[in-house]
């Protein structure tokens, strides 16, 4: 958790361009009641940890994303704006937006089964280090492949990880990784690994998966529904029902 007096800020990252879903832009999908981003969004808002939010969308989808964050009055919100080329940019868009921040957790807005455990849980982590990313064992075995497609080497499971978000950093040190480096990466975490500086990984969730195809939000309903029934089963938080789920 965040010390007293820090400001954490949040940037949601949701300026993809969705090609692999068959025309619906993915944000604004509907999951249960309500569109996927505004899933995420209430999340954010929901924390206790999380004074300011930033979302960052396509250009063709900043009014729809304006109109959304008017619908819900979230008081956390502090600017809806567009997003770049690469995902990089559109985040380097998202940090220019965040006012006095000592903190910021970056969430891709592709990625709705997050809940308020795994950000308070990173918040926790990158206290020593500065910066701390939730991720996951891998679970396959995972094989190195030439361009024509054979196998070069078999990389120990045990220390493979699929990285998530959040990615939880301090605000100088993730400012100052995206004025050094320009080099096109995957994820922020990468921006610091190329100074040299040392990334934590904290215990992600196997739920929290990234929705790319139509098939990845059908599987995003079936887990938030199961949360949610567990919810009004057990009296327990939902965040901490997915965060005890059992691993393989």
């Amino acid at each position: 958790m965040k010390k007293v007096g820090d400001k954490v800020g949040a940037i949601i990252v949701a300026a993809g361009t969705s090609n692999r879903m068959g025309g619906i832009d993915k944000v604004f999908a509907q999951l249960g009641e309500e569109p996927l981003l505004a899933r995420i969004v209430n999340v954010f808002q929901n924390c206790p940890s999380v004074d300011q939010i930033v979302i960052v969308l396509a250009r063709k989808s900043l009014a729809q994303g304006r109109n959304l964050a008017k619908e819900h009055s979230w008081p956390k919100v502090v600017a809806v704006c567009p997003g770049g080329l690469r995902r990089q940019d559109s985040v380097r868009e998202g940090l220019r937006r965040l006012a006095d921040c000592d903190w910021v957790v970056i969430h891709d807005g592709a990625r709705p089964c997050v809940n308020a455990d795994l950000v308070e849980r990173g918040l926790i982590a990158a206290q020593e280090s500065g910066a701390a990313i939730a991720a996951v064992p891998v679970k396959d075995t995972i094989k190195i492949v030439s361009r024509h497609r054979f196998v070069q080497q078999t990389p120990a499971r045990q220390s493979l990880w699929a990285a998530q978000t959040p990615q939880v950093f301090r605000y100088n040190l993730i400012a100052e990784a995206y004025r050094q480096v320009d080099c096109e990466v995957t994820d922020d975490a990468a921006l610091l690994e190329q100074l040299g500086h040392k990334v934590e990984v904290y215990m992600g969730s196997y739920q929290n998966i990234k929705v790319t195809t139509p098939d990845d939000l059908a599987i995003a309903k079936v887990f938030l529904a199961h949360n949610e029934k567990a919810f009004f089963n057990s009296g327990v938080p939902c965040e901490s029902v997915s965060a005890t789920m059992p691993i393989d």
